[in-house]
This record gives C-alpha cells, sequence and structure tokens, in this order.
C-alpha cells in the first residue's frame, strides 16, 4: 500500500467531540481527518507510554534529589539550632530579678539587630552551606561517621 492509498472507515462521534475537533482543526488550519489521523498515530504508538514514563521517570528522579538536599539542610539547621540552644542554656545563668528589666531593654536591641543581620545574609549571603562546604572537606566521611 503506498502513501497515498487510504482505506476508508466510518465512525460516530458524540456531538461534544465533533464540536471539539471541528474548532481544533479550524484553529489550526487543517482537515478534521488530519488532526484524527494525528490523534489516532500519536494513541498508538507503541513508544508514546515509554518517551512519557521516561519523562516522568527523570522528573520524578530530580525532584527526589531535591527533597533529599532539602532534608540534609533542614536536618542540618535543626542541629545547629539545638547545639546553640543547649550551649546556651548551659552555659547562662538565670538573671536576678534586679537585673531582669534592663537585659529584656538590652535583649530587644540584639534582637533587632540579629533580625537585621539575618535579613542581609538570606539576602546577599554568604549562606552556612557555602561556608560549611568551605570549610569541610567534601571527601571526608565525617558526616557519615557521627550519625
Amino acid at each position: 500500500m503506498t502513501a497515498r492509498q487510504r482505506l476508508k472507515h466510518t465512525f460516530r462521534l458524540p456531538p461534544a467531540l465533533a464540536r471539539q475537533l471541528a474548532d481544533h482543526a479550524r484553529s489550526r488550519r487543517v482537515s478534521q481527518v488530519a488532526v484524527v489521523e494525528a490523534a489516532l498515530a500519536s494513541f498508538l504508538s507503541p513508544d508514546g507510554a515509554d518517551r512519557l514514563e521516561a519523562a516522568v521517570s527523570r522528573r520524578l528522579d530530580r525532584t527526589n534529589r531535591a527533597v533529599e538536599r532539602l532534608e540534609w539542610q533542614v536536618e542540618l539547621a535543626t542541629e545547629a539550632l539545638s547545639l546553640f540552644v543547649r550551649f546556651w542554656l548551659t552555659s547562662n545563668p538565670p538573671l536576678p530579678d534586679t537585673a531582669r528589666a534592663a537585659a529584656q531593654a538590652m535583649g530587644k536591641e540584639r534582637w533587632e539587630g540579629f533580625v537585621e543581620s539575618l535579613n542581609r545574609r538570606m539576602e546577599f549571603g554568604p549562606r552556612l552551606k557555602t561556608e560549611l562546604a568551605q570549610d569541610i572537606d567534601p571527601n571526608s566521611d565525617s558526616r557519615r561517621t557521627e550519625q
């Protein structure tokens, strides 16, 4: 059978689907037959499902790697915060009542400075993960042995 030979098929479409077909063909400036042929070829293509599965698989792998990096960063932040809080609580005795008001005023001022510094760091860097990457040898197994 040559490329010019065609077999005739007769089938019925629901009115809504027929309108969609006609609208799509008109908007693409092609015949309805061309739209149906392309749709059937795509639907019946044996590698279409494989290509879709491969694309989804690649995207899932990429997403999985991003989630793993995020998980490590959250764990790092949590450990750093808990270590700081433990250190602070063990090395700072509670204040007497007479010094509490002055300490609260100084604490408020220091907090505002901290928030400004954090804002600058989040906007312009450097980030902790970058500093850690520079400080820690990436070939060492220190992260694995501490777990």
